[in-house]
C-alpha cells in the first residue's frame, strides 16, 4: 500500500534492505533501567557491514564533550538479518 502523506513521515520509508545491524542496550546496574526497564533496547539498521561497523565505532567512542572518567554506558552488539543478508 503506497503512503499518501510521505511528507509527514518522521523518517522516509525503507526503499533497500538494511540486513546489518547494532542492539544498543542498557548494562546491568545502569540507573536507567529503572526507567527505561530490563528489557529495553533499541536496534539501528544500516545497508552493509561497512556502514554498521563505522556507526558502530561512532557510537561507542568516548565524546569530547565527555567529563574526565566517564565511560558510555551502553552495551552495543552486532546483529544481522540472515534471510536479507544472505537471501535465505
Amino acid at each position: 500500500m503506497a503512503i499518501s502523506q510521505a511528507h509527514n513521515l518522521r523518517e522516509p520509508p525503507v526503499e533497500q534492505q538494511r540486513p546489518y545491524g547494532i542492539r544498543v542496550s542498557l548494562p546491568p546496574g545502569n540507573p536507567f533501567r529503572n526507567l527505561l526497564g530490563p528489557d529495553w533496547h533499541r536496534f539501528h539498521w544500516y545497508a552493509t557491514a561497512a556502514e554498521r561497523d563505522a556507526a558502530l565505532a561512532e557510537m561507542s567512542r568516548r565524546h569530547e564533550y565527555s567529563r574526565i572518567g566517564d565511560e558510555p554506558s551502553f552495551v552495543f552488539e552486532k546483529v544481522e538479518k540472515l534471510s536479507e543478508s544472505r537471501g535465505l
